[in-house]
């Protein structure tokens, strides 16, 4: 019988395989996934010839060769050691504050053995990001684990690249950066319309910043793994946290859901418009934050786009101070977990007294589309359409060419939508959608909701309760 070939993909559903003993331990798989971590940045850094930034003692093969009666305690040693003493900050940064989620030393050594045995060397060093990239897409699908709030699928992620051109010399941002995915297609974009030489010459920044440690911890993994210079914060964009960002040409993001500001830290200051709803916060920060000329696509629920009060005020805000050009509207099932339905907005921050809202077009995706999941997969052919419309990134008054128009892309005048309440959630299409919106879900599907929507409520009750006890502190 022909040897498969070691391809990422197949090499990554063979390290997924490996979870499956550890289910004995209590395990899930999200947990599995920030383990791995760990064990794959000693093993890929003995691969690629990295472990020169590794302190002797606290490789792979030491953890390899270990034959003494307590793996887990000795594995317990290299994590604290690496995360306190290793020389190389990214190292440090990696394996700070570690915890192991392995319970029995047997289990441990399953996994060690399992990761060793592959070979690595048929691979390329993008075959690498590729692998620990299907790993993070992997565990997003899982509905139990809750995952898809911080992993945006790569179809989407490429298509809002693609129409808004990152180029070489830009600095290119993420306030909620999760794992890492919209920087690391936004390198590829660029290498892929630049020379090396151009690329070399005038080289883009990345900043993002994380606020949840063990996704921080992935994000700087995945950074690592695609060979890119990226400044990742651990820190909230919300807070004062946000000073260490720079003004930035390009910001792509898909902040977190939820409705309230998630932190009993002080909110930063700044914003015109006051508000507990993270989504017009982070909407606020991205707009403030983007210099003369910058642009934008951020990810965010259908209730940014009609909320009446505050809402109104920031959309306000945002079509004074910017260009809002496009809205896409996303079909269902992209964010099952979450159960929301779900907007891109791109727009341009205007220059002096002038750049702001003109025209807004709308393409709708919605209307008619699948419910995307495990058995429909959302590639990029299925945006294929709204990005030929959608064209070079548009100017300041978003004129675009008459045969743009279509079935499902409108404009509407910035009249129109002042006309309108400012309320830009404007339909034209029937939705074709059930009114019982669990009632297409799958059984592991609708559990995943229920547990999304249980740890959102005890989150909620831990931030009243942190809130309470520092009022009462004397």
């Amino acid at each position: 019988m022909p040897e498969i070939p070691q391809t990422p993909r197949v090499i990554a559903a063979r390290i997924w395989t490996l979870c499956n003993v550890l289910r004995g331990d209590g395990i899930s798989y999200n947990q599995y996934i920030s383990e791995l971590t760990y064990l794959l940045f000693l093993k890929i850094a003995q691969e690629n010839g990295s472990e020169v930034t590794l302190p002797q003692g606290y490789r792979w093969a030491d953890l390899v060769s270990y034959n003494g009666s307590n793996l887990l305690g000795h594995y317990q040693e290299m994590l604290t050691h690496l995360g306190t003493s290793a020389a190389d900050e990214r190292v440090r940064d990696i394996y700070a504050f570690p915890t192991t989620v392995f319970s029995h030393s047997e289990n441990l050594r399953v996994i060690i053995d399992g990761l060793d045995t592959i070979n690595w060397h048929q691979l390329s060093q993008d075959g690498l990001g590729q692998i620990y990239e299907a790993l993070l897409a992997k565990n997003s699908e899982d509905a139990r684990s809750g995952a898809g709030q911080y992993f945006t699928p790569r179809a989407l992620v490429d298509t809002i690249v693609t129409v808004t051109r990152p180029q070489a010399g830009e600095l290119i941002q993420d306030p909620a950066t999760g794992t890492g995915g919209f920087l690391i297609s936004a390198d590829s974009y660029i290498r892929d319309h630049a020379t090396p030489e151009a690329y070399a010459a005038s080289p883009p920044q990345y900043e993002g910043m994380e606020i949840e440690r063990g996704t921080y911890r992935l994000c700087l993994m995945n950074i690592f793994l695609h060979r890119m210079s990226a400044a990742i914060m651990l820190g909230d964009a919300l807070t004062e946290d946000a000073q260490a960002l720079s003004p930035a040409d390009v910001i792509l993001a898909n902040p977190p859901f939820g409705s309230k500001f998630g932190s009993a830290r002080a909110k930063r200051t700044g914003f015109s418009v006051s508000t507990s709803n993270k989504q017009l916060e982070f909407l606020q920060h991205i707009y403030h934050g983007l210099k003369p000329g910058g642009r934008a696509a951020v990810v965010l629920p259908d209730n940014v786009l009609f909320e009446d009060g505050v809402g109104r005020q920031v959309r306000q805000e945002l079509m004074e101070l910017c260009a809002l050009h496009t809205i896409l509207r996303l079909p269902t099932g992209i964010f099952y977990a979450q159960g929301v339905k779900t907007n891109v907005l791109f727009f341009t921050r205007g220059q002096g007294d002038s750049g702001h809202t003109q025209r807004t077009w709308i393409y709708d995706l919605r209307a008619g589309a699948p419910r995307f999941g495990k058995r429909t997969a959302l590639t990029t052919a299925f945006f294929a359409d709204f990005v030929a419309r959608f064209g070079d990134w548009p100017t300041p008054d978003c004129d675009r060419p008459v045969q743009s128009a279509s079935e499902r892309f409108r404009a509407f005048t910035r009249e129109e939508i002042a006309q309108n309440g400012d309320n830009l959630d404007l339909r034209w299409m029937s939705d074709d959608e059930s009114d019982d919106e669990l009632q297409p879900l799958r059984p592991d599907e609708i559990s995943g909701l229920i547990l999304f929507e249980l740890r959102a409520a005890i989150t909620e009750i831990e931030e009243l309760h942190a809130q309470l006890t520092v009022a009462a502190e004397p």
